[in-house]
């Protein structure tokens, strides 16, 4: 299982942000498969939100064709969204990270926006250089 090229950096910029890393991968059964999500976090301070708790899919999106990597990433998130509405912790959010230039130059735009707004894709938008998360969009 090959780690994106990016999954160190956001887990730096996670853990900057506050977050607990609480697994790497996060592995989950779904039906007779076995998935692994990139990274599960847990809110170091969890003071009222009784510890939110989030799954991350790192995407790089260094590849050729940005369309092609996008239409694998949500394929890869739709499908890992319901394995966590069926495991263990339900309640647990996955997000998708992408780094900052691909939200400013595709995602923002036709037709990635509506597919995001439609299938309620969660984005939390890296900063590769800096290794830390410049927006959550929710």
């Amino acid at each position: 299982m090959a780690k994106d090229i990016f999954h160190d950096t956001v887990k730096t910029a996670l853990q900057k942000d506050g977050w607990r890393i609480t697994h790497d991968p996060y592995p989950l059964r779904y039906g007779v498969a076995d998935v692994y999500i990139d990274l599960a976090a847990e809110e170091a301070i969890a003071a009222e939100k009784n510890g939110r708790k989030i799954a991350v899919e790192v995407k790089s999106f260094a590849g050729g064709s940005t369309i092609s990597e996008f239409h694998t990433a949500l394929g890869q998130f739709l499908n890992y969204r319901i394995a966590i509405e069926v495991s263990d912790e339900p309640e647990r959010i996955l997000y998708l990270a992408i780094p900052n230039d691909t939200y400013q130059m595709f995602v923002r735009f036709e037709p990635a926006k509506t597919v995001i707004e439609r299938y309620d894709v969660r984005l939390i938008v890296y900063n590769p250089n800096q290794e830390v998360i410049d927006q959550w969009i929710e």
